[in-house]
């Protein structure tokens, strides 16, 4: 069982605390995404360095490689990969339906192909929860089915109720004891009444937490926010609010706005791989002709390595070599963003300002505009 603790609320915005068997998570909070047990370009010391309490491990990827088993085998994945703080897991499901004509679902659960092997693998509900539990991830993500968007309300629906029906069977399955929890998915794509359906269903079964799903596939920040506003406020209070998937600056500052406590994204460590970089600014594309002779750091507020010790222009001389070392410092750079830009949210929650502070950040970062 988890403990959320909320300590402040300014508008449907929340201040808290996640307390875990492996810490405490302050929210609301933004998770960097380690899925295979390592956050892409960083050691693990590091992404603690960036303020970062809890990281995301993904099911999907270590019940192929190097194994479920295996990493129990080594003291469960905080010892495997050197990490003391809070793991969340994500179920396995989303991966398994990106793999098309790769896999067959049924209402036992999802039959697939190892992209990896070959090998065919059955992921159940309970066999996720299995994986989950020998993985030793302090937040279990219940196995859902998110559906592609668009799509026709019939398929959403008869998606959803399935995942309703896996996710009680999830909350079934699940080891259940102190300091570890569950958390449930709402699903029903962009049909109100279909997620209306979907939190009653969870709510029913109860939860640890409560995962807004199915968002940030396509729909665009609009219809996003749209969806949040009814979906968020319909959640337990008294629970964690996780939005899976999302997402850039904007989006999260918008999600508080709507209730939402948690995130986790690719963005971040995917952006820094490819040169691009999150400053209070906008976006900057390292590889930009327009930084080559720029001896500025990438962003005067910010006080990462990459910002004290170097210029764009030798970051942008890294990009443009090639060199492995641009990655690292970019990566660790929007990290560094984001987690600094969650300690500003929750600064302004606190101080009873975050719509003003909303409303600054979005006027600032319009657009997440590149530079």
């Amino acid at each position: 069982m988890l403990k959320f603790i909320k300590m402040n609320e300014d508008g449907f915005a929340r201040r808290g605390a996640l307390e875990t068997a492996h810490g405490v998570v302050q929210t609301p909070a933004f998770m960097p995404v380690g899925t295979v047990g390592s956050v892409k370009a960083m050691m693990p010391e590091s992404v603690r360095d960036t303020g970062a309490e809890i990281i995301l491990g993904n099911t999907y990827h270590l019940m192929l490689r190097p194994t479920a088993e295996r990493v129990a085998a080594f003291g469960g994945l905080h010892k495997f990969m050197n990490w003391s703080g809070p793991i969340l897991t994500d179920s396995g499901g989303f991966q398994v339906m990106s793999l098309s004509g790769l896999r067959k679902i049924t209402e036992e659960g999802v039959a697939f192909n190892s992209h990896i092997s070959g090998e065919r693998f059955m992921l159940s509900p309970e066999r996720s929860m299995e994986i989950q539990h020998l993985l030793d991830s302090d937040i279990t993500m219940a196995f859902d089915e998110c559906v592609k968007y668009p799509a026709e309300k019939k398929a959403v629906q008869k998606s959803m109720e399935r995942s309703m029906r896996w996710e009680e069977r999830s909350k079934k399955a699940f080891v259940d004891r102190p300091g570890y929890g569950i958390f449930g998915i709402v699903q029903g794509g962009m049909f109100r009444d279909l997620r209306e359906k979907s939190i009653k269903a969870l709510t029913d079964i109860g939860f640890d937490g409560y995962a807004i799903g199915g968002l940030a596939v396509g729909e665009g920040q609009e219809m996003m926010f749209s969806v949040l506003d009814y979906t968020a406020p319909a959640l337990p209070d008294d629970k964690p609010r996780y939005l899976m998937g999302v997402g850039r600056p904007s989006d999260i500052v918008g999600s508080v706005l709507r209730g939402v406590d948690m995130f986790d994204c690719v963005m971040p460590s995917r952006s820094g791989r490819t040169g691009q970089a999150f400053t209070s600014h906008g976006v900057l594309n390292m590889r930009n002709a327009c930084h080559i002779d720029d001896h500025s750091p990438l962003d005067a507020e910010c006080d990462c390595p990459a910002c004290r010790n170097y210029t764009r222009g030798y970051i942008h001389h890294l990009f443009r070599a090639g060199e492995i070392l641009g990655s690292m410092l970019l990566t660790w750079h929007n990290i560094r963003f984001y987690q600094n830009l969650m300690r500003q949210i929750r600064q302004a929650i606190e101080e009873n300002r975050y719509q003003s502070f909303h409303d600054d950040f979005m006027n600032k970062y319009a657009h997440d505009r590149k530079m």
